[in-house]
C-alpha cells in the first residue's frame, strides 16, 4: 500500500469511525443492525436474524435489548447523568426504570473505574436481569452529597426479538476457507471494538476487489460470544472444515503492535504473522494464546479446533483506557488503524502465497524408480547426517508434505532455500507423487 493509497483509506476509516462511534450497540438491538447497514456501503454483507430464545448449544439467544434515553436527575429536572452525553452511562442490557431513588437506594446501582477518576466504565448485564448507570467519581461524588431523592429513567425494552449478525462469503480458486471474524457489540468505545470492525471491512473490502483469490474466505460480524456460538452453532459443517482463522479486534491504538497466538503455537499462521511483523521492521508483543481474550476461545473449542490467532495493537486488558470512555476518538485514529489494516493485508499476501502439498502415496515410503526420481544405479548412495542432495530433498518433501505444512515451514525445517524446494515440489507434481493440497 503507497502512501497516498494509505491516506485515502486513512481518510476513509476515519470518516466511518466518527459516523459509527456514537452508536449504542449491545449484544442484540437496533444498534448493531444500523452499524452492518453503514458497513453494507463497503462490502455486500447478508444480514442474518435468530431469534430469542433459540438454544444454541449451552447457551440460549436473550431477548432483544434496545434503549432510547436514560438519565439521573436531580429534583429541579437537572441532568447529572445523561445517556446523550455517553451511551457508557447505562449499564448494558438494563432493565426498564423509572422513578424517584433516594441516595441509599441508587447507591448500589453506580459503578465507577476504581483507578480512572474521569472515565465513564463499561459495564453489562447480559444474562442477569438488573440495572445500573456508569459515572465518573466526580458524578458519583456530586449524587452522594445532593442525598436525592433523584429521577431516574431508563427507557428501555427487553422484550423476544432477535441477535443480528452479518455475513459475506468469498469463494476463491480452492474451496478451503480461511475464518475472518470481529465483534460488533460493544458501544462507544474505538479500539475495543470499533477498530477491528471497521479494519475487517476494508479488508474485506480488499478481497472483494480480487478476482484471483486462491482461498475462499468466510467473514463474520457477529456480536462477542454469544454471536460467534450462534455463527458456529448455524454454521456448525463448514466451520469444522476450517483450519486457519483470524479474530481482529483492537487494531487502532497509539502503541505497541503485538498478536495472540492460536491454540497451536507451532501453526502456521503464527509463523506468518511473525514474518509479517518483523519484514515490517516493527517491535511487537507475543501473547501466547489463553482460554480469556475474544471469540477464538469459541473457535478452537473442541468441537471445532480452528487456529485463530489475533494482530492487534494496544491489544485488550492492556491499556489503561480499555473499557471506558477515554477509548475514544482521541485515542484512535483512521491512520493507526489503516496502519494495521496493512499489516493484514500482508498477511493476507502471505497466506494467498503459501505452497502446500500433498504426498499422493501417503501409506509407507514412495517406489521413487517407478515415478523415474531414483537414480539408474542403486548401491552407491549413503545417506548423510543432515544430507541435502536432490535425492535428499525428494525424500523429506514426500515424509513432510501432508496438505497442512506449507512450503516455507518446510524450508526452513530443512534449512534449504524455499525455491530449491519449489523446483523439486514441481518435479513431484509432474511424476504424480505429489499434489497440491
Amino acid at each position: 500500500m503507497n502512501d497516498a493509497n494509505m491516506a485515502k483509506i486513512a481518510g476513509e476509516i476515519e470518516s466511518y469511525l466518527r459516523r459509527l462511534f456514537p452508536v449504542c450497540r449491545s449484544i442484540t438491538g437496533n444498534g448493531n443492525r444500523e452499524t452492518l447497514r453503514t458497513l453494507q456501503e463497503l462490502i455486500p454483507l447478508t444480514l442474518h436474524e435468530v431469534a430469542s430464545g433459540t438454544q444454541v448449544y449451552d447457551w440460549t439467544i436473550p431477548d432483544e435489548w434496545n434503549i432510547r434515553d436514560a438519565w439521573i436527575a436531580a429534583p429541579e429536572g437537572r441532568r447529572i447523568v445523561d445517556f446523550n452525553v455517553s451511551n457508557l452511562h447505562v449499564v448494558s442490557y438494563s432493565n426498564p426504570v423509572r422513578g424517584r431513588f433516594t441516595w441509599v437506594e441508587l447507591q448500589p446501582h453506580l459503578h465507577t473505574h476504581p483507578s480512572l477518576p474521569d472515565a465513564i466504565p463499561y459495564r453489562t448485564s447480559y444474562y442477569r436481569r438488573d440495572w445500573g448507570f456508569c459515572l465518573t467519581h466526580a458524578q458519583y461524588r456530586e449524587l452522594e452529597q445532593h442525598g436525592g431523592p433523584f429521577e431516574i429513567v431508563i427507557d428501555s425494552t427487553l422484550e423476544p426479538g432477535s441477535l443480528t449478525y452479518g455475513e459475506l462469503l468469498l469463494p476463491g480458486q480452492s474451496k478451503q476457507e480461511i475464518l475472518l471474524s470481529c465483534y460488533i457489540c460493544h458501544p462507544s468505545m474505538a479500539n475495543d471494538s470499533l477498530s477491528g470492525v471497521l479494519l475487517t471491512a476494508f479488508l474485506a473490502r480488499e478481497l472483494l476487489a480480487r478476482t484471483d483469490r486462491r482461498y475462499s474466505y468466510r467473514i463474520a460480524f457477529v456480536p462477542e460470544t454469544i454471536g460467534a456460538i450462534t455463527y458456529c452453532a448455524r454454521n456448525e459443517t463448514a466451520m469444522q472444515q476450517i483450519d486457519t482463522g483470524l479474530v481482529i479486534t483492537t487494531v487502532g491504538g497509539p502503541g505497541k503492535f503485538g498478536y495472540k497466538q492460536s491454540f497451536e503455537s507451532s501453526h502456521a499462521i503464527n509463523r506468518l504473522i511473525e514474518d509479517v511483523l518483523c519484514e515490517a521492521g516493527v517491535d511487537y508483543l507475543t501473547y501466547p494464546f489463553d482460554i480469556h481474550g475474544s471469540d477464538e476461545r469459541q473457535y478452537s473449542s473442541q468441537g471445532f479446533r480452528i487456529n485463530a490467532a489475533t494482530l492487534c495493537r494496544d491489544r485488550y486488558y492492556e491499556y489503561p483506557q480499555y473499557h471506558t470512555s477515554l477509548d475514544n476518538l482521541d485515542f484512535v485514529t483512521g491512520k493507526q488503524i489503516a496502519e494495521t489494516l496493512a499489516l493484514y493485508i500482508r498477511l493476507i499476501d502471505k497466506l494467498e502465497a503459501r505452497r502446500i502439498y500433498r504426498n499422493r502415496i501417503p501409506n509407507c515410503e514412495v517406489m521413487l524408480s517407478r515415478h523415474d526420481l531414483y537414480p539408474a544405479t542403486g548401491g552407491a548412495q549413503r545417506p548423510e547426517l543432515g544430507g541435502r542432495s536432490e535425492l535428499d530433498l525428494i525424500l523429506w518433501l514426500l515424509f513432510l508434505c501432508d496438505g497442512k505444512l506449507d512450503m516455507n515451514a518446510i524450508a526452513r525445517r530443512l534449512a534449504v532455500s524455499l525455491d530449491t524446494l519449489i523446483t523439486i515440489a514441481d518435479k513431484l507434481v509432474s511424476r504424480g507423487a505429489l499434489e497440491a493440497a
